[in-house]
This record gives structure tokens, sequence and C-alpha cells, in this order.
């Protein structure tokens, strides 16, 4: 059993705690008003009102906000980080910069704590299932001694690579998505133009040698129309964060950010 701490129990991390509290492990979750209180007690968790409970005695910490900035504001403007104890780990599982992931280490080392990015893949029903995707960057010790502990709701849960490599992967996921998202769209054009009704396309496609899993969340919309509407607010967010980091890393998107922009016509 570990002692876990976790800020960001939403749409995703309250799941998260629901899993680790399943699995039997001591956790305590930043819940400042009364009904994310009552969400986290619900869950078995210990609620605590106050950032500054978050860190002290703790052998993981788990980050699950919203942003880049979030994340910076917790771990180091709040002091997380500073109150970790030598020998804990901190696990961010937000999409946010590579360089942020860096600058997180940097500080993180004379308190000899361990950070981890652990970008996700999927959603809350994955998560509920115990099968969510993980992408771990870190170091080889620092993520075997924390995997255990994300097996609680990830699986698979795959170490890519040095600290800010998890965040890579999930950047070039989230372009090609988003990339995929956009050929669908124009895929059920073409297919319009040929007199194909799109929920017919779709629910034929899948069963094809073009079949990819963005088609199968697709058909079970019935339209790319809906599809996007249902991951829009996560896509729209995603597909900055993409473009921001990858020109923050000197890459280029090429052909991806072609396909990005057809999925917003």
């Amino acid at each position: 059993m570990s002692r876990v701490h976790f800020v960001g129990a939403g749409r995703m991390g309250l799941p998260m705690v629901e899993r680790l509290v399943g699995d039997g492990h001591d956790v305590h979750v930043l819940a400042r008003h009364d009904d994310a209180r009552a969400a986290v007690e619900k869950t078995g968790a210990t609620a605590v009102g106050d950032i500054t409970a978050v860190g002290t005695d703790a052998e993981l910490v788990f980050v699950c906000v919203f942003t880049d900035e979030q994340v910076r504001r917790v771990c180091l403007e709040d002091g997380v980080l500073g109150r970790m104890p030598k020998g804990s780990t901190l696990v961010v599982h937000t999409t946010i910069s590579p360089r942020t992931v860096e600058t997180l280490a940097s500080a993180a080392e004379p308190f000899g704590v361990a950070v981890i990015d652990a970008a996700v893949s999927g959603g809350p029903h994955d998560i509920a299932a115990g099968a969510l995707t993980l992408f771990l960057g870190g170091a080889d010790e620092a993520v075997a001694a924390v995997t255990p502990v994300l097996k609680s709701y990830g699986d698979p849960v795959l170490h890519v690579g040095a600290p800010g490599s998890g965040q890579k992967v999930k950047l070039v996921n989230n372009a090609l998505f988003a990339a995929e998202i956009g050929l669908l769209a124009e895929a059920a054009e073409l297919g319009r133009q040929l007199g194909v009704d799109e929920a017919a396309l779709f629910s034929a496609l899948p069963h094809g040698s073009s079949s990819c899993k963005v088609m199968g969340n697709i058909a079970m919309r019935g339209s790319v129309s809906e599809f996007r509407s249902a991951v829009g607010e996560f896509l729209t967010k995603d597909v900055a964060v993409v473009r921001a980091a990858v020109s923050e890393l000197g890459g280029d998107l090429g052909v991806l950010d072609t396909a990005i922009d057809a999925h917003t016509r």
C-alpha cells in the first residue's frame, strides 16, 4: 500500500482515485469545495481542503489538472515539490510541454524527488475498466517503482524514455489523432460526392483495410461532426498544446498540420 496525494480529481482524476482506493492505497485528495469533498469521500479517499497539506509525508503525488500553467502553480508556486520527502515521486498526468517536465525534474532534484510524466490516452470509461493507456517518461528505477500503482487503472503502462518522453509520445499521438479526424472528415465529404450516406460509410469502413481506432469511434457516433462535438473541448486544447510544444522544440508537423486543419472545416 502506498501513501498517495492527488491533485485534480475531476473528470479523469476522480475515477483514478476510485481505482487507487479500490487497490488498497491510502489516498488523500485536494478538494476545496463541498461538492468536490463529497465526491472524493464517496470513493473512500480522504479529502483535504488546503494545498499546503499536499506533499507532506506522501510517497507519491499525482497531478491531473487541465493546463501547463496549473501544473506549474501546483508543483512550484504552491510548494508541493518542496514539501515532498526524499525518495518520493511526482507523477504528472496532465498533457504539458516536455520543457515543463524538465523544469519540474530540475526543481525536484535537490529534494531527492523523482519526476515522471505519465501522459494518458483514453477516457473515464478506460480508467473504470483498468485499461487506460499510459506513456511514461522517467528514470528506470522510478518508473519501475511506480508502475504497480499505476496499474490500478493503467494497461498498458509503457515506459518510453527519459523525463519528458511521455509527453513527446502523447504529442505525436494527439497530432495523429486530430489529423485522422481531419482525414476522415475529408473521406466523409468524398462519400457525399459519390452519393454514399455518411453513417453507412462509417459502418462499413471499420471492416476494411483503412480502419483505425478513430474511425471506430466515429462509427459509434454516426458522423464525424458528432464525434468532433463529443471530444471538441479536449481536442482543441490538445491541438494547441501540440502546436506550441512542437514549435518550442523546433519540430514541424508537416502534412499532419494540413490534416489537422481539415477537421475544423
